[in-house]
């Protein structure tokens, strides 16, 4: 029930919906699978009227926005029985906590599925979306509110040296057993990074520092932005726990040495 109480004020604060659920389901999957792709959801939770989707997403990977709106259609298709009426029963809100960040540097990003007039005013038919959460990119001055304390909270969690009594709601303190960073299993990671490739996500780290120097003007070139590349890799690598030392070393190409003082610090 504590789990319940969690999610119910963490879907309140960010989509203002009051849900009236009695149970929570973990690992949620489909079976038979819709599509190519079987979709496997963290959190699923359903009322009479919404469904609510939520993931924590640890890893930075360069496909989350594709991958999660995948699993938001999943969730969305898997309400249509036959062509009589394509309208689903329920409305769908995934709500995806990038505990990694992103590319964009964003606290709050929403895909909002409903159609809009050419000067942007919404009809009101379609009411799923879906909300990418970086804590890390909280904005004291932007971020909603109602959000910020959520959104502090989660960043605490993943630092290990939580505050609890930072935090008066309780709901805000019940979160930490939901987004610890220890219930992962090192298998559970190493299965994480098993399904993409090490290549994209240093692409990606990669692009990022490039567009970095461009932007701050800086000339540093393309040798410095790879061995920075390959730097932030192996700390999040390392952060992960599910390598060990040699096998961030061969992934990354940094030598062993590197690796250990990265460790170390």
């Amino acid at each position: 029930m504590s789990q319940l109480f969690s999610l119910t004020a963490f879907v309140r604060d960010f989509l203002g919906i009051e849900l009236e659920i009695n149970t929570v389901e973990t690992d949620k999957t489909y079976d038979p699978p819709l599509g190519r792709v079987a979709a496997k959801f963290d959190l699923y939770a359903e009322d009479k009227k919404n469904r609510i989707i939520v993931d924590i997403q640890h890893v930075r990977f360069p496909d989350h926005y594709h991958r999660f709106l995948h699993y938001h259609c999943a969730a969305l298709l898997e309400q249509v029985v036959n062509s009589s009426d394509y309208r689903p029963r329920l409305k769908i809100f995934t709500l995806v906590v990038l505990t990694s960040g992103n590319k964009h540097k964003t606290d709050l990003a929403m895909i909002d599925f409903d159609p809009k007039d050419l000067q942007g005013n919404s009809l009101g038919e379609i009411e799923h979306k879906i909300i990418y959460i970086c804590p890390k990119y909280l904005n004291k001055n932007l971020t909603p509110h109602q959000c910020h304390e959520w959104m502090e909270a989660i960043e605490d969690s993943l630092d290990e040296q939580i505050e609890e009594s930072h935090y008066t709601r309780p709901e805000i303190q019940q979160i930490f057993s939901l987004i610890e960073t220890d219930q992962i299993t090192p298998q559970e990671r190493a299965k994480m990074f098993d399904e993409y490739s090490y290549e994209a996500i240093k692409a990606e780290i990669k692009q990022e520092i490039k567009a970095e120097i461009k932007q701050e003007g800086f000339q540093q070139g393309l040798k410095e932005g790879e061995q920075k590349a390959k730097t932030e890799l192996a700390r999040q690598l390392l952060s992960l726990g599910s390598l060990t030392e040699v096998q961030i070393a061969q992934v990354t190409g940094l030598s062993l040495e590197q690796v250990k003082a990265l460790a170390a610090c």
